[in-house]
């Protein structure tokens, strides 16, 4: 079955770094996209950001753009989330999510939280 399991959150303070990975299994990662999300307390889910299934292309929430970076290594079968300059605001549990056959899978999440 279908797993995503992230890793990597914690308690930072503003203007720190964390990296996020999000390990997959139970499909062929190669052949799909993958992205990050977040949900703050009584706020909707957002994308954060998305990369295609060969990591040639990326896109970005504007709140995000020249901080946070996507990547992958398909031969882990790991995306990364990597958060530079971070904000309070982008305090949230974090997701990965994959789409497979038109099905939604997520992983259990993973909080960040960015405070002094």
């Amino acid at each position: 079955q279908v797993q995503l399991v992230e890793s990597g959150g914690g308690l930072v303070q503003p203007g720190g770094s964390l990296r996020l990975s999000c390990l997959a299994s139970g499909f062929t990662f190669r052949y799909y996209g993958m992205s990050w999300y977040r949900q703050s307390p009584g706020k909707e889910r957002e994308l954060v950001a998305s990369i295609s299934r060969l990591g040639e292309t990326t896109n970005y929430a504007d709140s995000v753009k020249g901080r946070f970076t996507i990547s992958r290594d398909n031969a882990k079968n790991t995306v990364y989330l990597r958060m530079n300059s971070l904000k309070p605001e982008d305090t949230a549990v974090y997701y990965c999510r994959a789409v497979i056959t038109l099905d939604l899978y997520w992983g259990q999440g993973t909080q960040v939280t960015v405070s002094s």
